[in-house]
Parts: structure tokens; sequence; C-alpha cells
């Protein structure tokens, strides 16, 4: 196993022991007065169950800072938290959702679980484009799934999704495996902007050249960087982290379909629970998120604004400006089960 592989679950499972204890340390017997007095004031204690949980601490600390609202985190993948909150149903302590795919929100959505917001704040902040024609969810950063390539090794990077089936980076792609939420959203945006046919064709010329598939956006750089790919398909903000601890990384983004629909985006997005204690609570801490903590939020995660007002990080600034994929977004949960049927009619891992 490599170096970075290593490395990356070491670090994958101290987070997760990190995030347990402080769980288990905001638990006690006072949780229950706690959630009640918030929902009458709006104030109290806000539990998110969330599927970003890195480099956001301080945001909600800010958060709690600015309104006395302490937040708690219960973390997992976005399928995971979904099919949770379905399970607990009015039984759930979270009174948020946050989710790293439009996809699962919008399943989530369609579940019963996400309440509709009467909100103007959120309204004028964020556009229509990014968040739910229902007002359930609301998109808080925007993150291209785009082609990566090494600059050691490549002077010609794929300039669409569709090249990166070319023959001429056989055994030498990196992708992520076919279980993961920004695989299976960016091959539904496939399937939205050519058809079933088509995204099945494109597909299957990426598996036809022997991808390795690594689970980690951070991993499959790391693997361009020591050589292990030549180009690969992954998040922009992954590339925003490791630029912050070494501005000299070798691989740089090759913007996909700027001619046509442009690159797939995805969101990171949140939602007050349809069951939760303090959905009051949850509303104050969602507008914050897409107002006074939208600058903070956006910079830690290294992603783009949802609110087109805000500035980007300096880092994320300095890639330019690029032609975003937006029609998809909404679309994403309804063409995730074909997305999910075409990866498996290709033999994509």
């Amino acid at each position: 196993m490599t170096n970075y592989k290593v490395a990356s679950q070491v670090a994958r499972g101290l987070l997760t022991l990190s995030l347990a204890a402080t769980v288990l340390s905001a638990c006690g017997s006072s949780d229950e007065d706690a959630a009640d007095q918030g929902d009458a004031i709006g104030g109290g204690q806000v539990t998110v169950y969330t599927g970003r949980h890195y480099g956001i601490e301080e945001v909600f600390e800010q958060f709690t800072t600015d309104t006395g609202i302490e937040v708690r985190f219960t973390t997992g993948k976005d399928p995971e938290l979904r099919e949770r909150l379905v399970e607990e149903g009015a039984n759930t302590p979270a009174d948020l959702l946050m989710t790293a795919d439009a996809a699962n929100v919008e399943l989530a959505a369609e579940a019963g679980v996400l309440k509709e917001i009467d909100s103007p704040a959120l309204e004028a902040a964020i556009p229509a484009s990014l968040r739910s024609a229902d007002n359930n969810w609301f998109g808080l950063s925007r993150r291209a799934r785009v082609v990566v390539a090494s600059t050691e090794r490549v002077d010609d990077p794929p300039t669409t999704y569709e090249e990166v089936g070319d023959p001429k980076w056989k055994g030498r792609l990196c992708l992520r495996p076919s279980t993961h939420p920004y695989t299976q959203s960016l091959v539904a945006s496939l399937i939205i902007a050519n058809g079933n046919a088509a995204a099945t064709e494109t597909v299957a010329s990426w598996v036809a050249n022997d991808p390795l598939y690594i689970d980690s956006d951070t991993d499959i750089y790391e693997a361009i960087a020591a050589g292990d790919c030549d180009v690969a398909l992954a998040n922009t903000y992954y590339l925003g982290r490791l630029l912050e601890e070494d501005p000299e990384f070798p691989a740089a983004f090759s913007w996909p379909n700027q001619d046509e629909r442009g690159a797939h985006v995805n969101l990171s997005t949140a939602a007050v629970t349809a069951n939760g204690p303090n959905q009051k609570g949850a509303q104050r801490l969602l507008e914050w998120l897409a107002t006074d903590g939208q600058q903070a939020f956006s910079d830690a995660n290294f992603e783009y604004p949802a609110d087109p007002s805000v500035d980007p990080a300096e880092i994320v600034g300095s890639w330019g400006t690029f032609k975003s994929d937006l029609d998809a977004i909404l679309q994403l949960g309804e063409f995730q089960p074909d997305a999910v049927k075409v990866l498996s009619a290709t033999g994509y891992e």
C-alpha cells in the first residue's frame, strides 16, 4: 500500500475518534431540556447530521459566538445519514442535515424528512439554481468535478469528460469508485446532458482505459504527484487544500466541456429536518451560513460561495472563471438511479 493511502486512512481514523469524542461530550441529561427551550426561542442547541466534517469547525464556533447557540455534530456519509433520518422518523434528534452532494439531499427531500423553509434571507442569498424548487434544501458552496492532470508529465490533458476515454490515457487514469456519490452525480450529469446511450458509451470508454480506482480525492491527487496516474477526475477543493500546504503541488485543472454545457458542478447543502426538536435554531444556523457565515464557510471548504456576491478564497479565485453546468444540479437526485445502472452495466468498479 502506498504511503499516501496509509496516511489518509490513519488521518480519517483519528478524525473519526475525535469527532466521536466531541459528540459524546456534548451529550447529557440536559439535551432534551435544551432542545425544548431552543425550539421556543430559536436558541439552545442545534444537532447537525453532516457529511462535511473537516476544516469547518471554526465556522460553527463563530456561529455559537455570534448567536449563543451550541452546535453538536453526528458525522457520516450522505446516504447513511439520509437513511438514518428516514429510520428515526419523528424521533430524530437531528435539526439540520448537511450533505456534500446535491443528489443525496434531493433524495432526502423526496423521502419527506426535510422541512420547507420560508426565508427571505435565504432566497435573497442563494440563487434559484442552487436550491430546491420547494425551498427545503439550499446550496451553501459549489465545487466542480473536473479533469486533473500532472503538470510534470501531461502537456495536452483532456478538455471534455468524453476525451478521458481516449485510448491514449489507458493505464494513466485514476477514478473514484462507483459507490461514491461524487461518481454517481457526475454520471447522472452525463445522462442529463447527452442521454443514457451516450453516457453509457462515455463511461465504458473510461473503464476501457483500465483506471486505478482510489476511494479518496486527496489520494487521487497524491497518486498524480507520485506518478501512479497522469490524469484523473476529481473535485476542485481538494487541490486548494493541497496547494495551501505546498504551492508547487504538481497538478492542475483542465476545465471540461467549456464549449458546451460546462463543467459538472455539485454542492455542499443544508436543510432543516422535518422532525427536528429545534427547527427554529436550525433555520437560524442555515440562514447564518448563507449570509454572515457564507465567506467563512466557503473559504474553509476551498469551494466557491453559493452567494454570487461573495468572493472565493484567494487560492480558489486564482484558478480563474469557468463555465458551469448549472442546469443539471436540481436533476441529479432524479437521475442517480440511472447513473448507478450505467456504472454497473459498464463494469465500472
